[in-house]
């Protein structure tokens, strides 16, 4: 009995003990073997191909070239990922490797397809530490699938699209960068000649009143001043002479008028004397001649003054001298008129420069600014074309495919290392629970000791077992049967050994070879 110390064996008592239930280990570890095998055949199998793409930056120095596609990695590849999964690129590589064609697959849509697939392909990216941006290195594809062959084709076919792709994209949008500047340079130019051509028309507008002409205007305006004040000058001198001559006329005529009139009443009181000497003064001859001089005095006053009058016109018009003067005088007067509109305009002219140069400034100002826009635009379309022909000469940064994707030569699902472990703890484990169970349950005495230990008495003597030609025959087929079992177990671990940890794939490399 030995379910007292079954855990006490000693190693003559294990070797007993597999020795007699050998049939109990080497037929579960067959069955789990021919179980694994089954699985491993027959199990659906999920193949997985994978490549790496790194992420080059431009060859050309960004010293002389800088470009002006986005540096953002990250996006571009998502951007990029986006195209490449999408519907109608998936269709093409479906049909292209004619995926799903499975017969469990044939009322599939189209539609689940691609989504299937969509769901098997992995981006991958790594962040690196080669850019202070801390932007993607390399980034990886990986596909599965049931065939090896589909997923290695699959993974390069999306490589290929991830890099045709990339130059593509970057062609595009340094292309439309060069475009956009294009337009912007165009709209630009349009600006800088309407502000060019506003500040022709308000120079020509405002011609004389420029601020440039400022220092020009007040010497002019000095000049016309000093004008002015010999003009000025001039005619006080005229006048003057004028008025001196004029007096001088007035003069001599007064006393000639004068000296006519004196003589008649001197001799008209020579004749009032002598009669007043005959006659009193109430004689008729008194009384009229008192009356004709006293009518001769005041007619003597009226013909004096309109004598002078009629003598100073008369005198006027024939005099050569006053006519120069008044001549002098109008053409003084005209050459004063002349030069105070002349002076009143540049006066306008330079009150009027402060607000033209505050007007000036701004379109100086506004010109100065679209010039700069301009010329900022130029230099940036300019180096938008050498970075556009740099990236249809693949200068620029690029993918490239490191690592292409391989046969695969391994499942990826069923983890077959993981099935082969499992199943071999699964055969011992089960042949070894049978036994422990059996000899746990057996109550059979086979060794002396289990005697001496149960009843508590010596043993004084053991009758060796009697092999009768039956038994001996017996015992050769039983040892021939537990022969080839081994070596059927042996095969099965090897051939289990073989589908799971070599692979399929990869033994039928080695057998082409």
């Amino acid at each position: 009995m030995v379910n007292e110390n079954v855990g006490f064996l000693k190693p003559d008592q294990l070797i007993e003990i597999i020795l007699r239930r050998r049939w109990f280990l080497i037929i579960p570890f067959c069955i789990s073997m021919l179980i694994g095998i089954y699985l491993a055949l027959f199990l659906p199998k999920s193949y997985e191909a994978s490549t790496l793409i790194l992420i080059e930056v431009q060859r050309v120095s960004t010293d002389y070239v800088r470009s002006i596609v986005s540096s953002d990695i990250d996006a571009r590849i998502n951007t990029i990922s986006q195209q490449i999964l999408s519907r109608t690129n998936l269709e093409k590589v479906i049909k292209q490797y004619n995926l799903f064609s499975e017969e469990k697959n044939g009322k599939m849509l189209l539609i689940d397809k691609v989504e299937m697939m969509r769901k098997k392909i992995i981006i991958d990216v790594t962040r690196g530490g080669r850019s202070s941006s801390g932007g993607a290195d390399s980034f990886s594809i990986t596909y599965s699938g049931k065939s090896p062959e589909d997923v290695m084709n699959v993974v390069n076919t999306l490589a290929s699209h991830f890099i045709d792709e990339n130059l593509k994209v970057r062609e595009e949008q340094a292309s439309g960068t060069s475009d956009f500047l294009e337009g912007e340079l165009f709209s630009m130019r349009k600006k800088l000649e309407e502000v060019e051509e506003t500040m022709k028309d308000y120079r020509r507008k405002y011609m004389g009143e420029l601020p440039e002409q400022l220092d020009s205007n007040l010497r002019i305006l000095d000049r016309l001043q000093e004008q002015m004040l010999d003009r000025q000058t001039r005619l006080r001198d005229a006048q003057t002479r004028f008025s001196l001559l004029t007096n001088t006329i007035n003069v001599s005529q007064k006393s000639v008028v004068s000296s006519e009139g004196t003589s008649d009443i001197h001799q008209l009181n020579e004749q009032l004397n002598a009669l007043t000497a005959k006659y009193t003064d109430r004689h008729p001859d008194v009384i009229r001649l008192k009356k004709t001089i006293a009518s001769l005095k005041a007619q003597g006053v009226k013909s004096e003054k309109s004598t002078e009058i009629d003598s100073a016109r008369g005198t006027f018009a024939d005099n050569q001298s006053l006519v120069e003067i008044k001549q002098e005088v109008n053409m003084i007067n005209k050459e004063t008129a002349e030069l105070q509109s002349q002076i009143d305009l540049y006066k306008s002219r330079v009150e009027n420069t402060p607000k033209h140069e505050q007007e000036l400034m701004s379109l100086r100002r506004d010109y100065t600014n679209i010039q700069e826009s301009y010329s900022s635009l130029l230099r940036r379309k300019l180096e938008a074309e050498i970075a556009v022909n740099m990236e249809k000469k693949q200068q620029g940064e690029r993918f490239r495919v490191i690592d292409y994707a391989r046969l695969p030569e391994k499942t990826t699902s069923p983890d077959m290392t993981k099935l082969f472990f499992i199943i071999m703890v699964f055969g011992l484990g089960l042949g070894c629970g049978i036994v422990y169970l059996l000899e746990y349950m057996d109550t059979s005495f086979r060794r002396s000791a289990d005697i001496e230990s149960y009843l508590g008495i010596s043993v004084i003597a053991e009758v060796p077992s009697i092999k009768f030609p039956n038994d001996l025959k017996r015992d050769r087929v039983h040892l021939s049967a537990t022969i080839a079992f081994l070596f059927i177990s042996c095969a099965l671990f090897v051939s289990f050994f073989v589908v799971t940890i070599i692979g399929v794939e990869k033994l039928k490399q080695i057998i082409n070879l």
